[in-house]
């Protein structure tokens, strides 16, 4: 049984589908973070359930790997082949097959992306609200767990997926879920796939919870002085129960990244931005009383707008954040952490993050959904200065060692992968093992994905 002879079976099945191109291995073994290229032996396009179903029964019968691949915008390294083997890439599985608007749910096919689905979703007056920030694909997010600036209000993958259709690694094709929005019939299969990324069974389908869109959106930004100031108004604005759609921060270094970025003239110091979802009426009442706690809590330059227009401007620091931090230092690229704590221990572990990487050779900006007490570092490095990657690893191996005293989770939202599949047993000490026995039952020769998220086999 080897991976060529895998290869040569598949051919007929797909045709021009099936690549072994240097230019299609390539694109297809790197990714957006600091690990070196991992390149499949071949890249396949299936079109059907029917043909996914094929391609693993073979690749099964001949012991291949078979790595999926959404949008290759995942930052842990999900998607690189460390064994080779066949990518299986779902770009041609893009359709919005189903749409049942009095029911706000539908069915997609995972190549979909979130921007392309809720463009289709324009004429219902619903909308997907899940977002990462990227464009990332239906069938990766579930894979990831993915969540984003929206999570603090809508929740993340986990609580918008109602049901999948997923193709284990013998071929076999199953349902799990339904379009019911609750169920006490049996094992969650559906959550045990969701945030599986790729180890237990190829994504298919998604049967995804929809949101009606609002009637009215207004954003605001508000500057403080110091970051144990900024992160403790977030909690009281949770607290408070003050409605907020998202609720985001940015440090000073963030904010000077952009202004340089973009010839902005924000103040060169920590940040909150605020959105609101509701009736025009509900959304200026509570942008007003945000507004008047980040005052009470030492907040300046209180702005908001319900305006689509000015909005954007609110907000443009946040979406630009990633981009503006990378084009700080030239030919740098990014080592992009991914903590989770408690809200209460917020405050403090952002800044004990900001003191230590002060302290450190490299940079790195911090910016993050606090609304959920999930934040990033941007850390700095160049490419061929081993010393700088080390720094950045040891800088993020004290996040992570700070997160779980906390009480936290070593990734909020990016996901396990290769990059932090060594602190999994640190966070999950003995149920880390039983993710390995409960992925030996889905895939018991271990073609799915391996080298993530689970314990190494041996």
């Amino acid at each position: 049984m080897t991976i060529a002879t895998a290869l040569d079976t598949l051919s007929p099945l797909l045709g021009d589908r099936l690549s072994r191109s240097k230019s299609d291995l390539m694109a297809h073994g790197q990714s957006e973070s600091y690990f070196p290229p991992m390149p499949p032996d071949a890249v396949a396009w299936p079109e059907t359930v029917e043909e996914v179903s094929a391609l693993a029964r073979i690749c099964s019968e001949h012991g291949c790997p078979i790595v999926p691949w959404g949008a290759g915008t995942s930052l842990e390294g999900h998607a690189l082949a460390p064994q080779g083997g066949l990518c299986v890439d779902f770009a041609r599985m893009n359709r919005l097959l189903e749409v049942h608007p009095e029911d706000m749910d539908a069915v997609a096919q995972p190549g979909l992306t979130r921007e392309d689905l809720n463009r289709d979703l324009r004429a219902t007056g619903l909308f997907f609200p899940v977002d990462p920030g990227a464009n990332a694909t239906l069938g990766g997010m579930a894979a990831t767990r993915a969540s984003g600036t929206t999570t603090v209000y809508h929740g993340t993958m986990a609580e918008n997926v109602l049901g999948l259709q997923v193709v284990l690694a013998d071929g076999r094709v199953i349902r799990t879920g339904t379009r019911a929005r609750k169920s006490a019939s049996g094992y969650d299969l559906t959550r045990l796939f969701i945030g599986s990324e790729g180890t237990l069974g190829l994504i298919t389908e998604l049967t995804l919870r929809l949101h009606g869109r609002p009637e009215a959106v207004s954003a605001a930004v508000c500057v403080f002085g110091a970051i144990p100031d900024a992160v403790e108004c977030v909690i009281a604005t949770i607290q408070s129960g003050i409605e907020v759609a998202r609720i985001e921060f940015v440090d000073a270094a963030t904010a000077a990244a952009v202004n340089a970025y973009s010839s902005g003239s924000f103040p060169e110091k920590p940040h909150l931005l605020v959105e609101f979802h509701g009736s025009e009426q509900g959304v200026s009442e509570q942008a007003q009383r945000f507004g008047d706690l980040a005052r009470e809590m030492g907040g300046e330059g209180f702005r908001w707008s319900s305006q689509a227009e000015e909005r954007s401007a609110l907000w443009e620091m946040r979406h630009k954040a990633y981009w503006a931090v990378l084009a700080s230092r030239k030919g740098a690229r990014a080592v992009v952490t991914d903590l989770c704590v408690p809200i209460s221990r917020l405050a403090e572990a952002v800044e004990e993050t900001r003191a230590d990487i002060d302290a450190s050779p490299i940079t790195g900006p911090i910016f993050g959904h606090t609304g959920d007490g999930n934040f990033h570092a941007i850390l700095l490095i160049r490419d061929g200065v081993p010393e700088e990657l080390e720094a950045a690893k040891a800088v993020s191996h004290r996040m992570v060692e700070r997160a779980l005293r906390m009480g936290g989770t070593v990734t909020g939202e990016h996901g396990v992968g290769m990059g932090k599949l060594d602190y999994m047993s640190a966070e999950h000490g003995d149920a880390w093992a039983l993710m390995g026995d409960i992925k030996r039952v889905f895939d018991p020769t271990g073609i799915l994905n391996p080298g993530k998220l689970i314990p190494p086999a041996g």
